[in-house]
């Protein structure tokens, strides 16, 4: 990738009436973290429970309950700061930040203001090719609020208090993006990253990652505009969107002669734009200050250093290792380690036998296609209890050995690319236990590598068809249909490059 040290200097501006407009974009995730209990209390955080089916008597607010901290939710805030390449900050402060509202039981939320846990760090997002550095402000920890409902009933609305409590990661970045697709790749990598770490599950139909999303705009070389922030962006197309609808609004009302007011704002993803919700409140109308139940956070040099030993191949790495080990290209890399998952699936190809690039070739332009293709009904099929070797749901039913296999009967001309991609298909069909070489034999789907069948097949083309014969001596491009012809009598099974061979010499070309 070519290196890009500063964002700021594409040519991502946007034309306005008057002249050119430059975006500037800082986020704000939010993302969940990965633990069986919450920050402050061992209420479950299972997804899907029944309303208020997971309260501790903490995380009602009950008179005399005080929080403790879950030391497993220090360790992966941790481990997410030394994944981003961040300072790890030995001493923090736990903060309340105050405000009134009905899912907020405390009228406080728990949180990290000016002693964070985790300070400055780095991103390296691939933007078309170019290597983008985006600037990490800081990660804290915070407690999620519950959840407000106000489509059950027309003269009510409920709470439920299940996520009250939950431990969240707000990773802030710096004003370092300078497009929609700047930040969705950013927040692309950033998921990437916190699943390879296992930190969260940055599930977003889940709500587990989310974004605040911080957009102004400028003309070019002058002086940050004033921004506005659009809450709980819940999906990477939407924060596109979400972008793209904001810089256009706030480009109109200065072109207009307007001001941008800074205030907060929501994305309305069917009408496509954004809307004001009420004036960006500034630090001090949260009033923030030390929480008197809970002591300083200190860790120690040893304890950081024992959970940076542990930490997994994050994606960076894994792309540079399979480029060097494998021959990979670079775009080829990293589609294959943008999902922990998929970078496993192709290892246990090539570790079965695949030759690399012929198992990444097969795995990006054939299987993943399979994979998304509609409808998805085999994730019915085949999401059983029983434990496999790889993620059923994510890398579908066909085994890495059987994805191997087929790879390598292409590979050693045993089957042609063609009857490649019918194998694929009956594997599909046949699930997780399938075995391509066997369905190959039974079904009578080797290549035809003999000479003297495939000469035959050529002569009898010959004779039928010597009008084409004379075309094709006078225009030798036509050849491919003689091609097509004896591919059609063999069933597909002749091998291709025989065929162009033996073609060539019977014609004279």
């Amino acid at each position: 990738m070519q290196d890009k040290a500063k964002a700021g200097k594409s040519s991502n501006l946007i034309r306005g009436a008057t002249g050119d407009w430059e975006v500037v974009v800082g986020l704000e995730v939010h993302a969940q973290v990965a633990s069986k209990s919450k920050l402050f209390s061992g209420a479950s955080t299972a997804f899907g429970a029944e309303p208020n089916s997971h309260v501790s008597l903490v995380d009602a607010a009950m008179p005399g309950m005080l929080p403790v901290i879950n030391e497993e939710c220090i360790a992966q805030a941790v481990r997410t700061g030394l994944g981003l390449k961040a300072k790890i900050n030995l001493r923090s402060v736990f903060d309340r930040k105050n405000y009134f509202y009905p899912d907020l039981p405390q009228g406080y939320q728990i949180s990290q203001y000016k002693q964070p846990v985790v300070g400055e760090g780095e991103v390296v997002v691939d933007v078309d090719g170019v290597a983008l550095k985006v600037g990490i402000e800081r990660l804290h920890l915070e407690q999620d609020a519950g959840k407000s409902i106000h489509d059950q009933h027309p003269d009510y609305s409920y709470v439920d208090l299940n996520r009250s409590g939950v431990a969240l990661m707000e990773i802030v970045s710096k004003p370092d993006l300078r497009s929609a697709r700047e930040a969705q790749a950013y927040v692309s990598k950033l998921r990437t990253i916190l699943r390879y770490l296992g930190t969260s599950d940055a599930d977003m139909e889940k709500g587990n990652l989310r974004a605040d999303v911080n957009v102004s705009v400028r003309r070019p070389g002058e002086p940050l505009g004033t921004r506005c922030e659009i809450k709980n962006v819940n999906s990477i197309r939407f924060i596109g969107q979400a972008i793209e609808a904001e810089a256009r609004r706030q480009i109109e009302v200065l072109e207009d002669g307007g001001r941008i007011d800074q205030e907060t704002r929501l994305f309305d993803a069917a009408k496509g734009e954004t809307r004001a919700m009420r004036s960006k409140e500034e630090a001090h109308d949260y009033r923030y200050f030390p929480d008197p139940d809970l002591l300083p956070l200190e860790l120690t040099k040893d304890y950081v250093a024992k959970l940076e030993r542990g930490l997994p191949e994050l994606p960076d790495e894994k792309r540079a290792r399979f480029m060097k080990a494998y021959g990979l290209s670079g775009y080829d890399a990293g589609v294959l380690v943008a999902e922990k998952e998929r970078g496993d699936y192709y290892e246990l190809m090539v570790k079965d036998g695949a030759e690399p690039k012929a198992a990444a070739n097969w795995l990006i332009n054939e299987y993943l296609g399979r994979i998304n293709r509609p409808p998805m009904d085999w994730l019915v099929q085949w999401s059983t209890p029983i434990q496999r070797p790889w993620p059923v749901a994510t890398m579908g039913p066909i085994s890495p050995s059987a994805n191997s296999a087929i790879v390598q009967m292409v590979s050693s001309g045993e089957i042609s690319g063609k009857i490649a991609k019918e194998l694929l298909e009956i594997s599909w069909e046949l699930g997780p236990d399938a075995d391509p070489r066997a369905v190959v034999v039974e079904r009578g789907m080797k290549q035809v590598t003999d000479t003297g069948a495939i000469e035959r097949a050529v002569d009898e083309i010959i004779a039928l068809n010597p009008d084409k014969v004379a075309a094709v001596k006078a225009k030798p491009t036509m050849l491919g249909w003689f091609v097509g012809q004896v591919m059609k009598a063999s069933g597909g099974k002749a091998n291709p490059a025989a065929v162009n061979e033996i073609l060539k010499r019977k014609l004279g070309i």
